[in-house]
């Protein structure tokens, strides 16, 4: 062997080595993407587009086929060219402007599902300036009226599909706003109308001089005070994160990025139709998750990207196996709550290359990233490596916390927040410019109390600021973050945060229970916790007459908080001030079924019904899917 070759060898083995302990591609390709994705945000705020309508505008007037030809969204077997979409997005901009006034920085509320009409009023209404606010499709009477009170919007435009949510009068009346609000149902035969409007582009004055922390859209979060908040969406978030995914997943104009995930939530609209519009690739938009469909779809459509959240992967392994799972175009599965459990079968079964995992939360103000291959990392929401903790490292920590107050506990000395030792868990903190908290967090919109209770002081250092994200999370000595659980008693079910406060005020609503405690538990092979709620019932009533009527009073509720268990209890174990204990109700759960006079409801519309041994044991073969 020649000295040369030698020389070679010897120097790869020992970039393997230090790649190994310090994650040195790892960090390259992570810090090469926020840089560029940093610089090219900095240039558009400069030249005026930082509005995504501009990159849809750039490739639709395109002289080259390649580009304004390119299939921009395919929904359904029907597709759009980017020149096709840009003429739709005119129409639809024209007729905001002239059949309803929209103006530039007006909030318009849109209460759809997916479609295309969700993309075109969107971008129509971008392509004007103006601001929209994305409602939750699941939300009806009290809670959807005060998502739209909240956005402040003098028109609210409502898919035909979810119409059903204006059949209440009084819903309809308290939305209509004595006669302040326009509240349209955007139907076929309106659809129609818009398609024959003039295409006319708004001029640049309504859209080039928005900042980097200005708010681009409103996205609802249920967060944990029981209603929902508006988090205003900044174009510094937009431009930022669709650039890094863009960068980080290297996405090419010939990648076909899917999503069934629903546009009204931050991961769809955020990370996907904007990464998508930044890339200059295909939009594959599915009308909703579903095992029957999504596969198929993935296939047809030759979908090389998939968006999932955690639960999504779960659900398409509890389909039967097929010899056509590995038949398939993905080469990386993106998205967020992917359980470690869930991880290896569903990229073995299903023939995935890479998986694109990443932690973050709509208001936030940073996120952690992990592009996992091959078996290490599985399970971890982030990965950082040495040149990562250097360049990024001093803004982001992990404090220890006090479970029973939930607030960070603080050195008493000094009274800064104490740090966590590798392994152990703790809250996630960000750093925020203590002199411009709104560079980064723009907060909740119009609820200054929320957003300054996500902000804490004096943390580290007199005069710092930094962001409370609510949830738990360890770093292990291998530079893998792991989510462990939100703060408090906020629980995960069906992609959403369940408020307890907000359940047990609805159940307390009933005239025949006197007390009762909410809480998750988790369940086998299903993501997040199921709503259980433990209730003390009033004399005179029996556990069967409550029982009977309770799917009606649980209607209040969205479809994801409402309770799946009810567990009547002689009484609850409370604390010297009147706190009522869950601890002991939620290490019992409903294991085994051997837990007595549980009851459950398996389907909506079926009501509540005795829980026992057998109901487990199918859970547990997979037999019921909640």
């Amino acid at each position: 062997m020649s000295v040369s070759a030698t020389t070679l060898l010897a120097a790869g083995a020992a970039f393997g080595y230090l790649d190994a302990r310090h994650l040195l591609v790892h960090d390259y390709f992570l810090i090469s993407a926020l840089a560029g994705s940093t610089v090219t945000m900095y240039m558009r705020q400069r030249r005026g587009k930082l509005n995504p309508f501009y990159r849809l505008e750039e490739r639709a007037l395109s002289p080259s086929p390649a580009v304004h030809g390119r299939e921009f969204l395919v929904y359904q077997g029907q597709s759009w060219s980017y020149k096709a979409a840009y003429e739709v997005v005119l129409k639809y901009a024209t007729w905001l402007s002239e059949r309803h006034n929209v103006r530039r920085a007006e909030i318009v509320a849109m209460d759809f599902t997916n479609k295309p009409e969700f993309l075109w009023v969107w971008l129509g209404l971008w392509a004007l300036g103006a601001t929209p606010a994305f409602i939750n499709y699941n939300l009806e009477g009290e809670r959807l009226v005060y998502c739209v009170d909240a956005s402040t919007a003098n028109l609210m435009l409502v898919d035909e599909e979810v119409k059903k949510v204006l059949d209440d009068p009084e819903t309809l009346q308290k939305l209509e706003n004595g006669g302040k609000r326009r509240v349209v149902v955007f139907d076929a035969h309106l659809a129609a109308g818009v398609a024959t409007w003039r295409a006319i582009r708004p001029p640049d004055e309504a859209r080039n001089t928005v900042l980097l922390p200005d708010p681009a859209m409103l996205i609802y979060t249920s967060g944990t005070t029981g209603m929902p908040k508006a988090a205003v969406v900044s174009w510094h978030k937009i431009n930022y994160g669709a650039g890094f995914a863009t960068r980080w997943m290297r996405l090419k104009p010939s990648d076909r990025f899917y999503t069934s995930m629903p546009l009204y939530h931050g991961s769809a609209a955020i990370l996907g139709v904007n990464t998508a519009l930044n890339a200059g690739c295909t939009l594959v938009l599915g009308h909703k998750f579903s095992i029957r469909r999504t596969l198929p779809e993935l296939r047809e459509t030759k979908s090389t990207i998939f968006q999932y959240v955690g639960e999504t992967c779960r659900y398409l392994l509890t389909a039967p196996p097929s010899p056509d799972d590995k038949n398939h175009s993905i080469r990386i599965a993106f998205g967020n709550g992917l359980r470690p459990d869930v991880w290896k079968e569903f990229k073995d079964r299903f023939g995935i290359p890479a998986i694109a995992e990443f932690y973050a939360s709509t208001e936030g103000t940073s996120g952690s990233w992990h592009f996992q291959t091959g078996e290490f990392g599985i399970g971890a929401v982030g990965k950082n490596g040495t040149f990562t903790n250097l360049a990024l490292g001093r803004g982001t920590k992990i404090v220890k916390l006090d479970y029973d107050t939930e607030l960070p506990c603080r050195d008493p000395q000094t009274g800064f927040m104490i740090e966590c030792a590798p392994g152990e868990p703790g809250e996630v903190m960000w750093r925020l410019d203590a002199a411009n908290i709104k560079s980064k967090f723009q907060g909740y919109f119009g609820n200054e109390k929320a957003t300054n209770a996500k902000v804490l002081r004096d943390c580290f250092a007199k005069g710092d600021a930094w962001f409370r994200t609510g949830d738990v999370q360890r770093r292990d000595p291998d530079g893998l973050w792991y989510f462990m659980d939100r703060i408090g008693d906020t629980f995960r079910w069906k992609s959403e945060n369940v408020s307890t406060a907000e359940v047990a005020g609805v159940l307390g609503s009933h005239p025949g229970i006197g007390e009762c405690a909410v809480y998750g538990v988790p369940l086998p092979d299903h993501e997040g916790k199921a709503g259980c709620a433990a209730i003390v019932l009033k004399p005179t009533w029996d556990a069967d007459r409550v029982l009977r009527g309770l799917e009606e009073t649980v209607k209040a509720l969205p479809k994801y908080a409402r309770p799946v268990f009810v567990r009547v209890v002689p009484q609850l174990e409370k604390t010297g001030n009147n706190k009522i204990v869950k601890r002991a109700l939620q290490e019992e759960g409903v294991a085994d079924g051997a837990v007595e006079n549980v009851w459950w409801c398996p389907k909506p519309g079926d009501g509540y019904v005795r829980f026992g041994k057998e109901d487990w044991n199918a859970l547990r073969r997979g037999g019921v899917k909640l």
